[in-house]
């Protein structure tokens, strides 16, 4: 899986920064994207199942109709420190994608409804079909999305993340986009035909139209339906789709912390005893 994922890594950079339609504005730099408050912050930070399930319905609702996530399989939503599903309603969201499986016994290809043992199946047959469907834009897989994307700190800011354990970049940088949208570039500022104007977006120019608007999906939990919502949410999602185990990472980190410590006490206290009684003599 780690393998699959770097190699989508390399694949999902060269993409966005080439043929994935991107048109350049102008050369003045976008704005740094503002950081959020992430429950999954920090060494103690968990996923907040309700923002993740709600962050896949953003997905399914509306980024799925362009956006692969090749690397994730239904079953993955019902594992443990993710969307926390179960597993009957993990297969019904399965049942609801049609999979390209085959060849049957007449030698073709055919369609049948998604099992939990699938990977979510992308939108287009191929990236040719991808790009004539967008304009000539390859919309970049989102499987590792929130892991490929970020912004530079800058000293001596850099030095803090490394101690505070920063690494919501990626999320930071999505939530920015999906809310960076201006209806019309400032003065000065030319788009190429069929761009939109993102402030947060390198060069300004994004081929991707806006993707959200107030009350465009609903929740049933109470949650504000707004797009500054919409974004946490999706952007929460996605990177649990990049780093599924993190909670379990920063579980088990914690637990071997705790054991170097007693470790180190253990070790000291035994030389004490051990060499306690040993007489050095006196430097001549």
């Amino acid at each position: 899986m780690n393998v699959h994922r770097s190699i989508v890594l390399a694949v999902t950079l060269a993409a966005s920064l080439s043929a994935a339609g991107m048109h350049v504005a102008s050369a003045q730099e976008a704005e740094a994207p503002p950081r959020q408050h992430w429950s999954f912050h920090g060494p103690f930070g968990t996923y907040d199942t309700a923002q993740l399930q709600r962050g896949f319905k953003i997905y399914r609702e509306v980024c799925s109709s362009c956006h692969s996530l090749k690397l994730l399989a239904f079953r993955n939503l019902a594992d443990p420190g993710g969307p926390d599903f179960s597993e009957a309603q993990a297969a019904t969201i399965a049942s609801g994608f049609q999979v390209t499986d085959g060849p049957n016994d007449q030698g073709e290809m055919f369609q049948r409804p998604g099992k939990l043992a699938d990977y979510f199946p992308p939108p287009f047959a191929n990236d040719q079909a991808a790009r004539r469907a967008n304009g000539g834009g390859l919309p970049p897989d989102m499987s590792v999305l929130a892991k490929a994307r970020g912004a530079e700190a800058g000293f001596p800011r850099f030095i803090v993340d490394a101690f505070t354990q920063y690494q919501e970049a990626g999320p930071d940088y999505i939530h920015a986009i999906l809310n960076g949208y201006e209806d019309s570039p400032p003065a000065g500022v030319t788009l190429s035909p069929g761009a939109q104007y993102n402030k947060y977006f390198p060069g300004h120019a994004i081929a991707m139209p806006k993707p959200l608007s107030d009350g465009q999906v609903e929740y049933t939990d109470g949650t504000p339906a707004t797009v500054d919502q919409y974004a946490k949410d999706v952007a929460a999602f996605l990177m649990w789709a990049a780093e599924p185990k993190l909670d379990e990472r920063k579980r088990l980190g914690f637990q071997v912390f705790v054991f170097l410590l007693v470790l180190t006490g253990l070790l000291y206290f035994t030389k004490r005893r051990v060499w306690h009684d040993v007489h050095h003599p006196a430097a001549g």
